[in-house]
């Protein structure tokens, strides 16, 4: 008996000391969830090396505990202010008649909803915009003259997007003979002339292809795209774009496209594309990364099957994927570059980082 005593005595004793110390845990606010905390969230990642724009919505999302939404908003902001490459924000892609217009969108991956503007014409934060789309209407895309209209509803200031700069790249593209633009099949012949142009009798097949000098490249491409997940696994994607150099008026692109330019879905994650909008549209490379990572692809294999799928029908077309789970696991996968850099930051990086990849059809 004094031996069953002293047993029961140790087991009374063990389980008094893991009681005390889940109280003496609690005490000081901790609790599983601290202890089993993932330190690679909170994460951001966005395209190119836009550092600055990580940078802030780094600040956003750690430092005020903002949410996914505001700090996509406000890391995309911070490139439109910047003129990230002059492709995002005023003062870029003036198209053919030397105006610049914007596109944007910002998607919250819990409720699945959508703010976007296209086209959007004098008003310099069309992401800004595009989160007042997500949050004060029924609607998803807004567009053109009437978005503008909308944006001074919600109290933005309107202005000329247009600059020394982007009226000197217009003058310049129009002392060229317009050369190169997006016309194909029409007379006269778009590659010597400025127009204006009328449909040809042209096969419409032999005029279907990426041109070999390619139009979109690292100076002109669509975009800053940014996944912002919170400690809690909430998510967000985001994008902003002044479009691609010398488009024809009334062109948007795959920024404000839900699917295309961005997908975020909080029980699976987000992905974010950049490139060539007018090809990589046509296939919703988003979506489908976001797709293969809930089937259980990794960020960089999700990302990688969606660049695979463009290049089966484009094999040069310029353009990449990023992709993170709701776990913090990321990575990317691009074509028609040497190399692709992306920016991230986590607590387990502790800092902004770019990093590279080399791409598949480099040229």
């Amino acid at each position: 008996m004094p031996v069953v005593y002293s047993l029961l005595l140790l087991y009374f004793s063990k389980s008094m000391l893991l009681l005390s110390l889940c109280l003496i845990g609690a005490g000081f606010g901790l609790s599983s969830h601290y202890i089993m905390k993932d330190y690679n969230l909170p994460l951001i990642i966005n395209t190119w090396g836009f550092t600055n724009a990580t940078e802030k919505a780094w600040n956003y999302i750690y430092k005020k505990k903002k949410t996914p939404v505001e700090t996509v908003e406000a890391g995309c902001t911070k490139c439109e202010e910047e003129q990230c490459d002059f492709t995002v924000g005023y003062g870029g892609s003036p198209d053919e008649k030397g105006e610049t217009t914007l596109d944007a969108m910002i998607m919250d991956g819990n409720t699945m909803n959508v703010g976007a503007v296209g086209g959007l014409r004098n008003v310099k934060n069309a992401v800004g915009v595009a989160k007042h789309v997500l949050e004060n209407t029924q609607h998803s895309i807004l567009v053109g003259e009437l978005a503008t209209e909308f944006a001074k509803s919600m109290n933005f200031k309107q202005e000329s997007l247009s600059t020394e700069k982007s009226h000197r790249i217009w003058e310049e593209w129009k002392k060229k003979h317009c050369q190169p633009n997006f016309w194909t099949n029409v007379t006269p012949d778009p590659k010597t002339s400025c127009g204006p142009y009328k449909p040809s009798d042209l096969d419409y097949n032999s005029c279907n292809e990426i041109p070999e000098d390619g139009l979109i490249n690292e100076n002109n491409h669509d975009t800053i795209t940014m996944i912002a997940v919170d400690n809690n696994k909430n998510i967000a994607v985001g994008t902003s774009s002044n479009g691609a150099n010398h488009k024809i008026p009334g062109r948007v692109g795959d920024a404000p496209i839900p699917g295309a330019g961005g997908y975020a879905d909080a029980t699976v994650g987000g992905a974010a594309a950049t490139g060539d909008g007018d090809v990589m549209m046509r296939f919703l490379p988003s979506f489908l990364a976001v797709e293969e990572m809930r089937r259980g692809a990794s960020p960089t294999e999700a990302a990688e099957t969606a660049i695979k799928r463009i290049a089966q029908y484009y094999p040069k077309f310029f353009g990449a994927v990023i992709a993170a789970n709701v776990s913090g696991e990321y990575g990317a996968a691009c074509n028609g570059m040497k190399e692709f850099p992306y920016s991230v930051v986590s607590p387990k990086l502790k800092h902004v980082t770019v990093k590279k990849i080399p791409c598949f059809n480099s040229f």
